[in-house]
């Protein structure tokens, strides 16, 4: 029987985002796909990342990510380990009612996306939110407890009409439905991302 503390080793370990209201799984922005041709974009939502600065270029939580990400990896090129990984993962994740995927970093395959939908099928009693700009690795059916939200690659841009749940950043804190900036940048009571029946989330830029 896999521990707590085993399954924390194997995955990489997971984030614990000051805003968050629960844990995370976090890989470099740096290896974002889309997000890395964005970011040289001004006026995109990733020309400022914040994942990008701050704590988040330390070299020890650079470490931390390129760990994760180098475990992801072996899972999904390993059929073996790939099952072990998702043990380890629906561990660590069953014991919260909410899990947000990708703090920092995106979705980097469909077999990627895959490997969440099942993370999150094998634990149906927490609500996931995954936010992503890569819409062609979110394909076949998605589990009920999963909200995929599609993000506006732009400032001031209207939500993506190709998805059930989106995101948007705004520049006016008056039509931010996220006020996450009123609450010292903490979500607080609000679980809007997880909501399914939320259709898009107004951030106000970072």
């Amino acid at each position: 029987m896999m521990t707590i503390a085993q399954a924390d080793k194997l995955v990489g370990g997971l984030s614990a985002p000051s805003k968050m209201p629960c844990y995370s799984f976090s890989i470099s922005a740096f290896q974002c796909i889309t997000g890395s041709r964005l970011r040289k974009i001004a006026g995109s939502v990733c020309s400022k990342c914040y994942a990008l600065k701050g704590r988040y270029v330390f070299p020890k939580v650079q470490a931390a990510l390129d760990r994760r990400l180098g475990v992801l990896a072996r899972a999904l090129a390993d059929s073996m380990f790939r099952l072990q990984y998702i043990g380890a993962m629906a561990l660590l994740i069953k014991r919260n009612p909410f899990f947000r995927w990708h703090d920092s970093g995106d979705l980097q395959s469909k077999a990627h996306f895959k490997l969440i939908c099942d993370i999150a099928r094998a634990t149906p009693d927490t609500m996931h939110w995954l936010p992503t700009k890569e819409a062609k690795f979110v394909q076949g059916d998605i589990p009920a407890n999963l909200i995929v939200r599609l993000s506006a690659p732009h400032i001031d841009q209207p939500a993506p009409a190709s998805f059930a749940h989106t995101s948007t950043v705004v520049s006016d804190r008056s039509q931010a439905t996220c006020r996450a900036f009123e609450r010292g940048g903490k979500c607080g009571p609000c679980r809007a991302c997880w909501d399914p029946a939320v259709k898009n989330v107004a951030y106000y830029q970072h």
